[in-house]
């Protein structure tokens, strides 16, 4: 009841180890530290909807709690605020989302995954007759699966609201999805549902044979390199919170970034098939094009850009920018208690995607 509380919320993004059950990620035994150049000064301003924005009073009202600039694949910009530290481990949010969907490509590159046309009852044969009945993996991917579902955090009522409070009480969250009913044809409407992302996470759990902690252990989190112990919160049934549950520091959230950036590859190997990241970073269908503000890929935001740029974005202002074109990454952590109004230019996601295009193309 009190997690987003504005004296609470800095310290709960950082502290779920403390409040709930979690499945833990072991740093690697060989971690990858980025080379650093010289801390360069951010840009001062930023132009957002014709005005311009302070950028130390932007991070400063949207809570920042970490933010890190890579260029070239070295550090230019690192630092923290509100006591966070190099070794804080923050949850994620929904950024979760795009480390579940580079496994699903892995899975299917191994072939545990037949392809993303299939539908999801041929793996979790409890959907049928739940509005995931007859909804392929691809619409999972593309948050176009045509289930009902109210997203608003606001909204105390809202089913997002609903399961959390259910999650909160040790529920089982493959027993809440499967509650859920149809409202559209699939793949036809893009409409964000979280608990998409948690069907993909029990399409790995069953496809694999393993946990989601397990898997992503082996095939992204010890061959990235990752220098600190991370953890996914879990359910009461100890499944893994996919849609929004894993915790890392802010250096080992940008390797995903730096992943992808590459291709899919670290340290010359590849890990996540390239076609997978091309795919999964390019709208493919009129549902997904970016309209005013982002479109969808496969559990990516696109916005309009002719640089190639692509987004992992969680409630509460968390988010991973890449830009091929300028070869930039940046994660900013937040604890902003503020999200949900959006009346605000510091809880908006595009006013953080100005700033970042602003910082990529200060580089060139």
């Amino acid at each position: 009841m009190h997690l987003f509380d504005e004296d609470k919320i800095v310290e709960n993004f950082r502290s779920f180890d403390k409040i709930w059950p979690h499945a833990e990620l072991k740093a690697s035994t060989y971690p990858y530290v980025y080379p650093k150049s010289s801390n360069r000064l951010l840009v001062h301003e930023f132009v957002y909807e014709g005005q311009s924005v302070n950028t130390s009073k932007f991070l400063e009202a949207s809570w920042t709690t970490g933010l890190l600039v890579i260029q070239n694949d070295s550090i230019v910009y690192e630092n923290y605020y509100l006591g966070n530290s190099p070794e804080t481990k923050n949850i994620s949010w929904s950024m979760a989302k795009s480390f579940i969907s580079a496994l699903i490509g892995i899975a299917i590159d191994e072939g545990h995954i037949n392809n993303i046309e299939e539908n999801i009852e041929v793996y979790l044969p409890e959907l049928i007759g739940s509005g995931y009945e007859g909804v392929r993996i691809k619409d999972l991917l593309q948050m176009a699966t045509g289930v009902k579902f109210d997203e608003d955090y606001g909204d105390f009522n809202s089913d997002i609201n609903r399961w959390g409070r259910g999650f909160a009480l040790g529920q089982s969250q493959n027993e809440f999805a499967a509650t859920l009913e149809r409202e559209t044809a699939p793949g036809k409407v893009n409409h964000y549902v979280s608990i998409n992302t948690h069907v993909l996470g029990m399409l790995l759990n069953r496809a694999t044979g393993q946990t989601i902690t397990s898997y992503m252990q082996e095939k992204l989190y010890t061959p990235m390199g990752m220098e600190n112990d991370g953890y996914w919160l879990i359910d009461g049934a100890g499944m893994e919170v996919a849609l929004g549950g894993l915790n890392l520091t802010l250096k080992d959230y940008a390797k995903i970034g730096s992943l992808f950036l590459h291709n899919g590859r670290w340290d010359e190997k590849q890990i996540v098939p390239e076609a997978w990241v091309t795919e999964s970073t390019l709208p493919d269908g009129p549902h997904v094009q970016p309209g005013e503000q982002f479109g969808y890929g496969y559990q990516w935001w696109i916005p309009k850009s002719d640089q190639g740029e692509y987004m992992a974005q969680g409630v509460y202002n968390q988010n991973i920018y890449i830009n091929p074109t300028t070869n930039t990454v940046i994660v900013k952590l937040s604890a902003n208690p503020f999200y949900n109004d959006k009346s605000l230019i510091t809880s908006r996601s595009d006013a953080a995607l100005a700033l970042f295009r602003t910082v990529a193309n200060s580089f060139e």
